[in-house]
Parts: C-alpha cells; sequence; structure tokens
C-alpha cells in the first residue's frame, strides 16, 4: 500500500491554522519572525541548558467507527480510515497525519536554516511516500512490522543559490528535524492503560 501527502508553500505565503488558508507574509517578516525566534531561544538556553527541555501533548476520544478526535494545545482534528480499513474516509489516516507531520516539519527546519545559513529559498514543495504492509496491523504475518517498510521524501526547491548549498542544507534539515529523527529513530513509549468507572 503507498499513500501519498503533499503541501506546498511559495515565499509570500504561510498557512492559517483555523482555515487551511495562505496568509500573506514577505520574506523580510519570516526573516525577522525566524531572527526573533532564534536569538529568544539562544537567551533562553544561554540561562539554563533546561529551558531547552519541552514537553508536547495530544489527546484523543473514539468516534464512529474507527475515527477519533484529537485535541493538541488550542487545535482540533479528526483522523480517520478509508473504507477498507472499516473507516469512513472523512479525515486523513494516522499513517497520511505522520508522513503530513514529517513534510511540515521538514518545512520548518529548512526555512529555519536556509535563513541560517544565508540561502534564499523561494519557493518549497515537499512530497512523502510511505509504503505498509498491512500483514502487520491485521496479524497475518508476524514477522512483518505493521509500520512503514520504507519512506521516500522528495524536497523541491527553485531559488538562486547553487545546487550544492541546496544539497548541504538538506543534511544539514536531516540531521536536525525532530519528527525525521522520529522516524529514523528508536523512541522509548511508556503506555498505561486504565479501566474508567
Amino acid at each position: 500500500m503507498t499513500v501519498t501527502a503533499d503541501t506546498t508553500t511559495d515565499s509570500t505565503g504561510t498557512a492559517d491554522s483555523t482555515t487551511g488558508s495562505t496568509v500573506a507574509i514577505s520574506a523580510e517578516d519570516r526573516a525577522e519572525r525566524l531572527t526573533s525566534a532564534g536569538q529568544a531561544w539562544n537567551e533562553r538556553i544561554a540561562a539554563s541548558a533546561k529551558n531547552a527541555q519541552l514537553t508536547f501533548s495530544a489527546k484523543g476520544s473514539a468516534r464512529g467507527s474507527v475515527s477519533s478526535v484529537i485535541t493538541a494545545g488550542k487545535h482540533t482534528f479528526t483522523v480517520d480510515e478509508p473504507a477498507p480499513l472499516a473507516g469512513d474516509d472523512v479525515a486523513p489516516s494516522p499513517v497520511e497525519y505522520a508522513l503530513g507531520a514529517l513534510i511540515s516539519c521538514q518545512i520548518v527546519v529548512y526555512r529555519l536554516y536556509a535563513h541560517n545559513l544565508g540561502l534564499t529559498i523561494e519557493s518549497l514543495d515537499v512530497s512523502a511516500e510511505g509504503d505498509l504492509d498491512v500483514q502487520g496491523l491485521f496479524g497475518a504475518d508476524d514477522t512483518v512490522r505493521p509500520g512503514f517498510s520504507t519512506v521516500r521524501v522528495n524536497v523541491e526547491i527553485t531559488g538562486p543559490d547553487s545546487d550544492e548549498a541546496y544539497q548541504e542544507l538538506q543534511k544539514t534539515v536531516d540531521a536536525h528535524c525532530p519528527v525525521f529523527d522520529i522516524f529514523t529513530n528508536p523512541t522509548p513509549i511508556d503506555v498505561t492503560v486504565t479501566k474508567k468507572n
């Protein structure tokens, strides 16, 4: 099974989290935001390395057949599965959200490190595909992992800098992208199950 997620942004747009629309932002405004955020974090970390430790959280409740409603901070979104996986296909699947998380994190880190390295990105398009064998999900073959066996990421950049500069940027991004790290390195997970009365 192959699933695909795509996202596009340009040099003047940023996503509005409430509508998914694009809000105009100039390259200068973006540079100012990146510089300000970088300086603020550098100051916090210089004061104490403990300030760099963050905890992110989300919670979810089951709905419908196999869908869920997830809340993260002030944001709420629905996750579902297509009909062949017992869903109603009203929203992306968990693995599609995982690909979307990888894509969006890559975009953030490309913007951050391009700014830090003095590179110009005029447009940035990222797509990801993940191959998944459902034998692992359904327990048909315990030797098959239930998650992705392979993930392919394609990054398309336009800008005035050299191909070599953008290739070096890619290496830097992959070395510092949190979601890329989640995909490529084992992360300990502690699960607690509680029966509610």
